[in-house]
């Protein structure tokens, strides 16, 4: 009798907390935990350009091949995550995972080519992206060759 009792109050307590707090999902896509790591490098300097954000919106669309709804709706997302993340841990985990190594160098090459968009690298932009590429598993020298990828990309894009 008493284990039914209990039974029944425990029922009652879980059924009142997932109301209370709403089950979290748990599984974050790929595209997400890119995003998220975009939208920290974006925010890092708290300038937000314009032309920042059209580079994170059109390297999401292209990376991923997702529409601009799609887009608006992952950066949603991922400026939320962005805001309360206290590490990237559980983003650079995800990554590492699936990704294989040219396709994490790949992200940290988008990552220079966000910080770039505005025309000026900050120091807490090129702190934030070192930091990534270090839970990438990147090595020194493919860190540094991503930045002088990206770089050579937006002297390409400044001159035209």
């Amino acid at each position: 009798m008493l284990n039914k009792i209990s039974v029944f109050f425990n029922k009652l307590v879980d059924d009142f907390q997932e109301t209370i707090e709403p089950k979290k999902d748990t599984e974050l896509s790929l595209e997400i935990c890119c995003a998220v790591l975009l939208c920290e490098v974006m925010r890092a300097d708290s300038a937000f350009t314009e032309e920042e954000q059209e580079a994170l919106s059109l390297i999401l669309q292209e990376q991923f091949k997702l529409t601009t709804v799609e887009v608006s709706e992952i950066l949603t997302k991922a400026f939320e995550l962005s805001e309360n993340a206290s590490d990237f841990y559980q983003f650079t985990s995800k990554i590492n995972q699936y990704y294989s190594l040219d396709e994490r160098i790949k992200i940290v090459t988008l990552l220079w080519k966000v910080a770039y968009a505005d025309g000026e690298l900050a120091n807490i932009e090129e702190h934030i992206i070192r930091k990534i590429a270090d839970l990438l598993h990147l090595r020194h020298s493919e860190y540094i060759a991503t930045k002088i990828t990206a770089e050579e990309f937006h002297l390409k894009n400044e001159k035209q």
